[in-house]
């Protein structure tokens, strides 16, 4: 029934800043075409700390970045001269398709202060069809994103289709995104065909197939399995999946299909060629220093990205 259990491994963002990292991981790169998934936060931190936990303006390629915020808010801005305060239920869907940059920034010391912010970022890859689209930045509001809700179930559609639920949502290959949340004893299936599935405990614990599993824990599954996840206490899931998009390559904030334009995403970051948000362009993140490591052991990707 499940393939992998995949255990999130801590990571350091520096001046307070913790995540819990999930994809890619070394038996699993992707799930569907999710690449990247990091879970950040809850964070409390003296706001003096503010403008260290910013992250400065970076480059992408070959992917959408999904933003979606349990708590607090944080200010996004990009090449194409967006700004945008993301803020809890709302989806934030930037494609960076042939390249953009963008910084993510805390401008409110209340929001630090409080210690409530807390955010799941993903990554999805581009059908190479799409993958040198012109970048797109959409912010979708918690009113465009259908909630169902039954018998101790609450589950809000982030992107894509599941159990008869869509929205307006723009995405580039077949895939489904939710947040659930479950009730003590609530019951709840995966949504069916899709060919890969996978579920991240962000809170709480579940048990499946008479196993108990608890947060930080992301359980994928095996393709046309219909297991039955019973909440053990209040618990918040974030489902994800669809459809392979075939082999990736991943290098520090850039996905493609090909090595090659990994390597030219390289020379334009170097360059000054991916354009700097016109209203964050001061200060941006280096590329970091290549030294030709084996696959795998690229630079870690930007938080927040």
């Amino acid at each position: 029934m499940l393939d992998l259990v995949i255990e999130s491994r801590a990571a350091s963002l520096g001046a307070g800043m913790n995540v819990k990292r999930i994809l890619p991981f070394r038996q699993r790169r992707m799930v569907g075409p999710f690449i990247f998934m990091d879970h950040g936060g809850p964070v409390k931190a003296d706001p003096k700390q503010l403008s260290n936990m910013d992250v400065l303006p970076h480059p992408h390629i070959g992917l959408s970045t999904v933003s979606y915020l349990f708590g607090g808010q944080i200010t996004h801005r990009d090449s194409l001269g967006v700004q945008q305060i993301i803020k809890p239920g709302e989806v934030n869907w930037m494609t960076a398709g042939k390249g953009v940059a963008h910084s993510e920034r805390f401008e409110d010391p209340i929001v630090l202060a409080a210690g409530n912010f807390e955010l799941i970022q993903t990554w999805v890859a581009l059908p190479e069809k799409d993958e040198e689209a012109d970048p797109t930045f959409v912010n979708y509001q918690q009113e465009e994103l259908p909630v169902f809700t039954d018998k101790g179930v609450w589950m809000r559609l982030i992107a894509g289709d599941a159990y008869g639920l869509t929205n307006k949502v723009k995405t580039h290959s077949p895939l489904f995104y939710l947040h659930v949340v479950l009730d003590p004893g609530a019951r709840f299936g995966l949504p069916q065909g899709y060919s890969e599935r996978a579920i991240y405990l962000a809170k709480g614990s579940v048990e499946v197939a008479g196993r108990t599993y608890a947060a930080g824990q992301m359980l994928v599954f095996n393709s046309g399995v219909d297991p039955v996840i019973i909440a053990r206490e209040p618990a918040t899931l974030m489902l994800l999946g669809g459809e392979p998009l075939g082999e990736r390559f991943i290098w520090w904030n850039f996905v493609s299909s090909r090595k090659e334009r990994i390597e030219q995403a390289k020379h334009d970051w170097k360059e000054g060629r991916i354009i700097l948000p016109p209203n964050d362009n001061h200060e941006f993140v280096p590329l970091p220093e290549d030294k030709s490591r084996p696959a795998g052991s690229s630079p870690a990707p930007q938080a927040f990205s």
